[in-house]
């Protein structure tokens, strides 16, 4: 069973980077705050990256279950997420996204079932995470996870563990692999020696890209991860549909199957086992592998 611990979606993208606004161009591009980027694949033409594209990657590369993050640069996707969620049930959790300046309202995140909320936490003005203490308090009160990406290296660790320390029982996981490769990853790394705090490995591909496929380096990084929290604690993410635009959905987790480092329980345990315990995903089904045009029989 293999689950996509971090991937996004959205119905239109509508989101801000560094002040300025993203939005959709046609042909997988956005304009990215003044800059034009190939945001997802070029095929997907409409500028949705829609829940059904998705799970015909999902399908297609075996697949069973996903986790949708969320993030600044799309815009809140609240809505949809929540329609997605109606449609595919049990295969999908979904996160709510936290804003700033009074946006994020408690009330409706808790009258709505996403399973939990995102923090972008690098993005954040304010980048003194103690200030969300009772964001943290309300979602672990709600039995719900938060997913939070970091500010680089170890600016932010003090403050979470100063979070965790004040919610021992909510469930929390640090996406990016802790920037695995900015100096400091692995303080964001020890975070995960707590009981309920497991990393993510959503966008690893995109850290090695310079490297590529299959992603020697990437491999290491989760042997040295291994090594400060064990791992019971780490879990595979693709960073759906922008990782894309170099590699293929299935390329974004192959390389950790074909490595000849980690054996076959730790392969289980980073690519479903893991994010099936730390999500509660329930009995999920494991697509039929189909035979593509290209293989010999």
């Amino acid at each position: 069973m293999i689950i996509d611990a971090h991937l996004h979606l959205w119905e239109k993208q509508n989101g801000r980077v560094n002040g300025k606004p993203v939005y959709d161009l046609g042909g997988g591009r956005s304009d990215f705050g003044g800059e034009v980027r190939q945001m997802m694949p070029p095929y997907l033409l409409d500028g949705k990256n829609s829940a059904e594209a998705l799970f015909a990657n999902m399908e297609y590369a075996c697949v069973s279950g996903g986790v949708v993050t969320q993030e600044y640069i799309d815009g809140n996707q609240d809505p949809y997420l929540l329609t997605v969620k109606q449609k595919y049930g049990d295969r999908i959790k979904i996160c709510a996204l936290y804003e700033e300046d009074g946006v994020f309202r408690p009330e409706y995140f808790l009258a709505n079932p996403f399973d939990g909320l995102k923090i972008c936490a690098g993005r954040l003005q304010d980048p003194d995470l103690t200030l969300l203490l009772p964001v943290f308090q309300m979602v672990e009160k709600a039995g719900r996870f938060i997913s939070i990406d970091l500010a680089d290296g170890a600016l932010q660790v003090p403050a979470m563990e100063t979070l965790i320390a004040a919610c021992p029982d909510l469930r929390i996981a640090i996406g990016h692999f802790g920037m695995v490769t900015r100096e400091g990853w692995l303080q964001q790394i020890g975070l995960a020696r707590h009981p309920h705090v497991y990393i993510e490995s959503g966008g690893i591909t995109w850290l090695f890209n310079s490297e590529f496929y299959p992603f020697p380096s990437a491999v290491d990084a989760i042997l040295e991860a291994k090594s400060v929290c064990g791992m019971e604690k780490l879990m595979w993410g693709s960073d759906y549909p922008r990782t894309m635009t170099a590699i293929t959905y299935r390329m974004s987790y192959d390389f950790v199957q074909k490595s000849d480092k980690l054996s076959a329980a730790d392969k289980a345990r980073f690519l479903g086992e893991n994010a099936k315990e730390f999500y509660g995903f329930s009995d999920l089904p494991v697509p039929e592998r189909i035979r593509n045009m290209v293989e010999d029989e």
